[in-house]
């Protein structure tokens, strides 16, 4: 089977991708999603539907390059950060406006940065953390850092710091600022955002339209202000089934989350182009690695040599076929993606070796006809497939796998309390930069390593210390380590990653989804 894995990155090249096509101008792209926005704010949003449409209605002072490893200018058409690594300066584009013509200025910038740095205020305070003060004058705009911070350019890159306008926020009602924000996402209308396009209606779980801002900075491969589309109409599908027989129909453009069941048969279809594109979703299971159990029984998986058994007693290749029909591929590096930046490439990364499994497992003196907990989500017809595949895999083990399904809260709750073996888990990158996801999977502090109460000296000591490391060789090298640590001590079932799956009508041209899960309309058009 061909799969079309677009470079997500070639396409945000503006041009690049459609300078052969001449673009058009005007009309509506109706667009399927699983599930709705509830509040696009760049400090408020932290649920993937609404982080996902960030970027449309607000711009950024810089955003990720084309090949996904460093930022170029948005907002700012230049920026310099000092030999000590504490002060960035940024210069911002002349003649900038919000999408209601209203200028943006340093003032908006110092407003922004200081609302999503305001611990009291969103839950992504902390990627800003090192900040100590922002300030402006006339276009050029100085960032303060308590602390060197090598993910600092990433940062003013992510939606997170996405340029809201003050005189907006001073003028919308209610006392607080989650207030003004609530009531100037429900007013809609242009003004408050500098994106390519501005929020024009809304209908709570329902649907949502987005239309041109036509201030918007960017141009065109026509040398006229992007975007090319009139309008974005999306639609609340939460059923895969409807968004695909729509789309079928005719009557949407684009669906997102496509069963991969399905992948093979719309490929086949010439009025649509079955999209794979390049993810940072890597799907995994922290296995419990304390010396004893929540019972207080002695766990068997505390033992290095049990964890790296099932790993090497996992067929990654057939997982994949058996719950993505092919449509994966396993993970490379331990701790992130293949394309989040740094990520090492350690293929095969526990290849299939039932001898080696079976040669730890007796080293370790693990005992015929242990019993371990497989914790799934109820209803997920990809769990079970998981459980099923792994219960036989890892038979030859002696290892007696059973099921224990419950809901995602209660996963959570395990996950933080410790009482689980081993449980099905995913993850997808918000940021630019591994810091997010290392942070989450192997540091100690952050989230007991992913709940798996794993904890190693050298790796935490080599994470706090990449922190505040600028010279990016160093920091790479840090990365690395900490990659060569982790595989070897196996706190997880590494598994696979997995592409994201859109399909979209033969008719578009230019819609990107990037490895962080942004929908990018930016430089989508419809031929006629």
């Amino acid at each position: 089977m061909h799969h079309t894995l677009k470079a997500a990155t070639a396409l945000v090249v503006a041009g690049l991708a459609t300078s052969a096509l001449a673009q058009e101008r005007g009309g509506t792209l109706n667009f399927a999603r699983y599930d709705g926005s509830n509040l696009i704010d760049p400090i408020y949003a932290d649920r993937n539907p609404d982080i996902w449409m960030v970027g449309s209605l607000f711009d950024t002072l810089l955003r990720p390059s084309p090949d996904g490893k460093g930022v170029v200018g948005g907002l700012a058409e230049s920026h310099t950060v000092s030999d000590d690594g504490k002060t960035v300066t940024l210069t911002l584009r002349e003649g900038l406006t919000f999408s209601d013509g209203t200028p943006l200025t340093g003032d908006d910038v110092v407003f922004s940065l200081d609302r999503a740095r305001n611990p009291d205020l969103g839950p992504w305070a902390n990627l800003l953390g090192t900040i100590e003060s922002v300030s402006a004058e006339g276009r050029e705009v100085t960032i303060t850092l308590g602390t060197p911070d090598p993910t600092i350019l990433s940062m003013l890159a992510t939606f997170t710091t996405g340029i809201v306008s003050k005189a907006a926020f001073e003028a919308a009602k209610g006392e607080t600022d989650q207030e003004k924000s609530a009531a100037i996402f429900a007013a809609g209308g242009p003004g408050v955002g500098s994106g390519p396009f501005y929020l024009c209606g809304f209908q709570q779980g329902t649907s949502m339209d987005f239309c041109a801002n036509e201030h918007y900075w960017r141009l065109g491969a026509d040398g006229r202000a992007l975007p090319y589309l009139e309008r974005v109409h999306f639609e609340i599908i939460p059923d895969d089934a409807t968004r695909i027989l729509k789309l079928q129909a005719g009557e949407i453009d684009i669906a997102e989350f496509i069963p991969f069941s399905r992948v093979g048969e719309l490929e086949a279809d010439p009025k649509i182009d079955m999209n794979l594109f390049p993810s940072t979703r890597i799907i995994y299971s922290p296995i419990n690695t304390r010396e004893t159990r929540a019972d207080g029984s002695a766990n068997p998986l505390a033992d290095k040599r049990v964890r790296q058994a099932l790993n090497h007693a996992t067929n990654k290749e057939a997982l994949i076929g058996l719950v993505l029909q092919g449509t994966g591929k396993p993970m490379t590096s331990p701790l992130m993606a293949a394309a989040t930046p740094l990520a090492v490439d350690m293929d095969p990364l526990y290849g299939y070796d039932m001898k080696k499994a079976k040669a730890l497992i007796e080293e370790a003196g693990l005992e015929s006809g242990t019993k371990i907990a497989f914790t799934t989500l109820a209803g997920s017809a990809d769990d079970s497939t998981i459980f099923a595949a792994l219960q036989q895999m890892w038979a030859p083990l002696g290892i007696k796998l059973e099921v224990e399904q419950v809901d995602g809260p209660t996963r959570g709750a395990k996950n933080r309390s410790g009482e689980f073996d081993i449980h099905t888990y995913g993850w997808v990158n918000d940021v630019n930069d591994p810091s997010q996801v290392v942070s989450w999977l192997g540091y100690t502090p952050t989230a007991k390593a992913v709940g798996t109460g794993w904890s190693n000296e050298e790796f935490n000591a080599l994470f706090k210390a990449s922190a505040g490391e600028i010279d990016p060789k160093k920091r790479a090298e840090q990365y690395a380590r900490m990659q060569e640590i982790y595989a070897e001590e196996a706190p997880l079932l590494f598994m696979y990653e997995t592409p994201f799956a859109v399909a979209v009508a033969s008719k578009v041209e230019g819609y990107v989804q990037t490895p962080l899960g942004n929908n990018v309309f930016d430089e989508a058009f419809l031929s006629r």
